[in-house]
């Protein structure tokens, strides 16, 4: 059993490895996203189920296999939770490789907000003030930047949308994290190498006509997508979702960093105002939700001692 310092340190490790990933990403900037993505498919699938194996989770492997195909719903429900993070990378990668940095991590930003509105929509879960507020926010931030950009932020939404999606169908699916991941890019590694043997027959695939580095790069693709979610999965469920809900903004928040610093993405008047209600709109749905966690375990802890005095 590990400690709430030790899950903290898990789960902080993931966000920073993917707070860097646009680095990742930006280094094939020669290669097509589509390849990416189906690389990145392909080898997640190779590395966990070889990971899997070596550490003879084998059996446990085909039982959770045999225990979704008992259970259609949970089935076909890990199957479109697969393609919706399937979605969410592929996009993901675009908007790095097409300078759209600044975009992706306001759709990280925005991620919690939408996980709050599905749970209303399909868990019938109700809003609270602060939330109400929240939301308000949120959507007169967005409104400047679509008025700036004269476009509707599309990169943004997919990815808050996508991700949001995937984690409201993963929350009623109880797998282990390297387990469910295996299963998970098995549904599309069929997809991965159909499209990749159209894509050698066209001419157009760079994975054997390039260089070294770069066919390291595609192949490690695998182990960028594995480790920081086994790492999330691990330290996840030894700290309260308080401490998970902060530490989600530090990946965004080094993307924005990185694109604006190191990529020279665009961060004018109208992102600092946009960007500024954003911010204030998650401080205004989180430091509640502290308040409320810490209020809670005031009168647990009182309750414990209420009970050991008698």
């Amino acid at each position: 059993m590990q400690s709430p310092q030790q899950g903290a340190f898990w789960v902080f490790t993931a966000y920073f490895l993917w707070g860097f990933m646009p680095i990742y990403w930006k280094s094939l900037h020669h290669v097509g996203s589509s390849e990416i993505l189906m690389n990145r498919i392909i080898w997640a699938f190779v590395l966990t189920v070889a990971v899997l194996l070596i550490a003879g989770q084998g059996k446990k492997l085909i039982a959770d296999i045999k225990e979704l195909w008992a259970d259609k719903r949970q089935f076909w429900s890990l199957c479109a939770a697969s393609l919706l993070v399937t979605a969410n990378w592929g996009t993901y990668i675009w908007a790095v490789n097409h300078d759209f940095i600044v975009q992706a991590s306001l759709g990280y930003y925005m991620n919690p907000l939408v996980s709050v509105l599905l749970g209303i929509l399909f868990l019938k879960e109700s809003l609270s003030r602060s939330q109400q507020g929240a939301f308000l926010l949120a959507a007169i931030g967005v409104t400047v930047l679509t008025i700036h950009y004269g476009v509707f932020p599309w990169v943004a939404f997919v990815l808050a949308f996508s991700f949001a999606l995937y984690g409201l169908i993963k929350k009623q699916i109880r797998l282990d994290a390297a387990r469910g991941l295996a299963i998970e890019t098995a549904f599309t590694v069929p997809l991965a190498l159909i499209a990749y043997g159209w894509l050698f027959s066209t001419g157009d695939a760079v994975l054997f006509h390039t260089d070294a580095l770069t066919v390291v790069l595609l192949v490690l693709t695998g182990i960028a997508t594995a480790l920081p979610l086994i790492f999330f999965s691990k330290g996840v469920v030894a700290i309260p979702l308080y401490v998970s809900g902060f530490l989600q903004y530090i990946a965004p928040t080094l993307m924005l960093i990185i694109g604006v610093s190191m990529y020279g993405e665009q961060f004018g008047t109208f992102e600092w105002v946009s960007f500024a209600f954003i911010w204030a709109a998650l401080l205004l749905f989180t430091v509640p939700q502290i308040f409320r966690y810490l209020k809670n375990r005031r009168i647990a802890a009182r309750l414990k001692q209420q009970q050991h005095s008698h």
